[in-house]
């Protein structure tokens, strides 16, 4: 499990703020794309916004994707 600092988040929301949605898009998929594994700590401040502001439904609908692309994982 990575632990993300406070300064890694505050550095995180800090440097993509003000950019527009594109760049955003960009940098979340690209970081997929490599499959670098330095943008993991962005990654889950990304997923930690869309956790906090989602509703439980939507969390529950996350939980689903996340439970099925680990099971088809597993037959790999």
């Amino acid at each position: 499990m990575i632990i993300i600092s406070k300064d890694i988040r505050s550095y995180i929301i800090n440097n993509f703020k003000n950019d527009k949605r594109e760049t955003l898009r960009n940098a979340i998929e690209g970081s997929i794309e490599e499959q670098d594994e330095i943008t993991l700590p962005g990654m889950g401040v990304f997923l930690e916004i869309i956790w906090k502001d989602s509703s439980k439904e939507f969390q529950d609908e996350m939980l689903d994707i996340i439970m099925n692309r680990l099971k088809e994982e597993k037959k790999n």
